[in-house]
């Protein structure tokens, strides 16, 4: 499979699988937030499904995919610090500010820093109408933030000045990591022969390396410490998904641009809102309809204005 993914990169069979890919890739990073939502403290939960997506890929990159090649251990260390920090920024972001309100600010920040990240690294580049779109769609996902922060606020929920700006200066810093961890990992999954290696030895590393130890560590020093159990669970579950979700969009970056996959990738929104209305029962409402609509809008802009 490896082989047929690298002949068909950079063709017009290769830029199809890519838009599949990084669409399903949407579709999976909503369920991998909804799995983080609230119920369980950010680090925890991190840790849970960082473990479980580390223990699985183990015996993958240890015994079924080639060894990496020699130059790309210190291309791991690189994306082992940035995903770490990322990782930091976003476990912060959530402890400080209300999910609804910080997640599309990360996600909404994230593809315009990609796509300058992908021009200065690969020489992508966009045409008007493209640009258009990745403009298009970063502000209507901010505007999708705005509307849940004052939706929180009528609700009665308590919003200190300090503590939403300080949840904010997080949630940017956490979409330039994810511009940083995509352009990188775009960059890794190139530069082995077989990208499958790379997806196992990820996987391995960026599992098994810090989080799981950080959660266990903070989950022995609080007084109600919720029940493992369920808490491996849901980490399992969200383990699983993070392997179509991240392993999904990493393929599409090899397959055609950077820039354009990690666009597609954050119409996430959409689908986040749809699984709230399917299964959560929240409403949708007329605005945030429009504000999906130009999402997608956008999105189309940049996938076939090219």
């Amino acid at each position: 499979m490896s082989d047929w993914i690298i002949n068909i990169a950079n063709t017009p069979a290769g830029s199809n699988l890519a838009l599949g890919l990084a669409l399903f890739a949407a579709v999976m990073h909503a369920i991998f937030g909804a799995l983080q939502k609230g119920k369980y403290d950010p680090w925890l939960m991190r840790g849970a499904m960082d473990f479980w997506y580390g223990l699985i890929a183990a015996p993958i990159a240890l015994f079924i995919v080639p060894w990496p090649e020699p130059h790309m251990w210190l291309i791991f260390v690189g994306m082992f610090v940035i995903h770490v920090i990322y990782k930091i920024t976003q476990g912060m972001a959530y402890s400080h500010g209300a999910y609804t309100v910080v997640y599309p600010v990360v996600r909404g920040l994230g593809p315009l820093f990609t796509v300058l990240a992908a021009g200065i690294v690969f020489g992508e580049h966009f045409g008007a109408v493209q640009w258009a779109g990745v403009v298009l769609l970063t502000l209507s996902i901010l505007m999708l933030a705005r509307l849940n922060l004052n939706r929180a606020k009528r609700s009665g929920v308590k919003l200190e000045s300090d503590e939403l700006k300080l949840a904010l200066a997080w949630a940017v810093a956490a979409g330039f990591m994810v511009a940083a961890y995509t352009t990188y990992d775009a960059y890794g999954i190139r530069a082995t022969a077989n990208p499958f290696t790379f997806l196992a030895w990820f996987f391995f590393i960026d599992g098994l390396s810090v989080f799981p130890w950080l959660a266990a560590w903070r989950w022995r020093g609080m007084e109600n410490r919720p029940d493992v159990a369920p808490l491996m669970m849901r980490g399992l579950i969200g383990g699983i998904v993070a392997y179509f979700s991240f392993g999904a969009v990493m393929l599409a970056t090899r397959l055609d641009k950077v820039g354009e996959a990690a666009v597609l990738r954050e119409t996430s929104p959409i689908f986040a809102a749809l699984i709230g209305w399917l299964f959560l029962k929240e409403t949708v409402g007329v605005t945030r309809a429009i504000f999906m609509g130009l999402i997608a809008m956008g999105a189309v802009l940049v996938e076939f204005g090219g």
